[in-house]
């Protein structure tokens, strides 16, 4: 357990305190209850100390584009992002060995995935009193006790993957939310501007400083990340049994979803949409590799033309900008909820407590 986990801090330092906190049954984190902050020691004095190179404007500005693109972003990071992810070796494998996907918790999984990027898109949800913050150290708590949980229990081979959770697959991951995503983004017709790339890649630098991950993994802009990004790649594990696994239960887990009318067609179709979607972003031989079913990528063309319509000709306008933040806003937040459904308050996962 001397694995640094970032900033130069043993990740070990803060699982002593994360299961001080939990024996102490004291698992609130807010401002308002010192507990917490005197018992998470190390932990909270590296959040609280703020780089300097953080500007909550910039940051700001990036989450309005996030929130202006909408349901794109759930496309993007659902199919480029995530299951593109399973194709490789490594993290999948954990994954599955948590259970965390197995049934219906891969729709559960997927929706605090949803609800927590969500969070650290709203204005100041990344201040210190903000939600975004809140739920970036609770998941910065929970990698901490199942990368111990993984390294005693004799069920990972560290020879082959290295660490449960390590730097290099952080520092991946991290990249999937901010460049690749704004890749995705533009192959559906999304413009995004130079101003907007340069906010949203800052807000995830910053999201990745308060989940632990170095400094040698941090970018400024799309082109390093990008090039950080084909370095990952080359490092990557090949294809193992987990990818179709995991792949092929997001798909199931898209009959899931909540609708508010037509729910029977609207699940059956969201499946479909899903899998076509899939062969627009991956295509054929990544579908076959992940014991996908062929399936014709007819369902990005209309997503495709109505975001040239959206992002190339109405933001180009004022009135058009504003129209286009509110549409992006108002149905991003019916993605959110077709995760829970219409009385359930999303939610993240609770801390593995079994792991102390």
């Amino acid at each position: 357990g001397d694995q640094t986990y970032g900033v130069g801090v043993p990740y070990s330092v803060h699982l002593d305190a994360v299961v001080a906190i939990i024996k102490d049954n004291e698992l609130a984190y807010s401002p308002g209850n010192p507990g917490p902050l005197y018992q998470l020691g190390y932990l909270h004095d590296v959040v609280e100390d703020t780089p300097e190179w953080v500007d909550f404007d910039l940051i700001n500005a990036g989450a309005k584009a996030y929130r202006s693109y909408g349901p794109n972003v759930r496309d993007v990071m659902a199919d480029l992002s995530l299951i593109g992810g399973y194709r490789f070796g490594g993290p999948p494998d954990l994954l599955v060995k948590t259970g965390l996907f197995a049934g219906r918790g891969a729709l559960r999984r997927m929706g605090e995935t949803v609800h927590w990027s969500t969070a650290v898109t709203e204005n100041d949800g990344l201040r210190r009193t903000g939600e975004g913050f809140r739920l970036t150290v609770h998941v910065r708590m929970m990698h901490a006790l199942i990368n111990h949980q993984y390294e005693i229990n004799g069920k990972w081979d560290t020879d082959q993957w290295g660490l449960p959770i390590n730097q290099a697959d952080q520092g991946f991951t991290l990249g999937l939310f901010s460049s690749v995503l704004l890749r995705g983004l533009r192959r559906l017709g999304v413009r995004v501007t130079d101003a907007d790339s340069r906010a949203v890649m800052h807000l995830w630098k910053y999201v990745g400083w308060l989940m632990g991950v170095g400094d040698d993994f941090l970018r400024d802009n799309e082109s390093d990340q990008d090039f950080l990004q084909y370095h990952f790649l080359l490092t990557q594990g090949p294809l193992t049994p987990a990818g179709p696994q995991l792949a092929n239960a997001i798909i199931a887990a898209e009959r899931g979803l909540h609708f508010e009318n037509f729910s029977r067609p609207r699940s059956a179709y969201a499946r479909f949409r899903r899998l076509s979607m899939l062969r627009f972003f991956l295509g054929e031989q990544s579908m076959r590799e992940l014991e996908l079913p062929p399936t014709p990528a007819v369902a990005a063309m209309p997503v495709v033309a109505a975001n040239v319509l959206r992002y190339q000709i109405l933001t180009r306008t004022t009135l058009g900008r504003e129209w286009v933040q509110h549409w992006g806003e108002r149905r991003r937040s019916r993605v959110v909820q077709s995760h829970y459904g219409p009385a359930a308050a999303p939610t993240v996962a609770p801390l593995p407590i079994a792991a102390s």
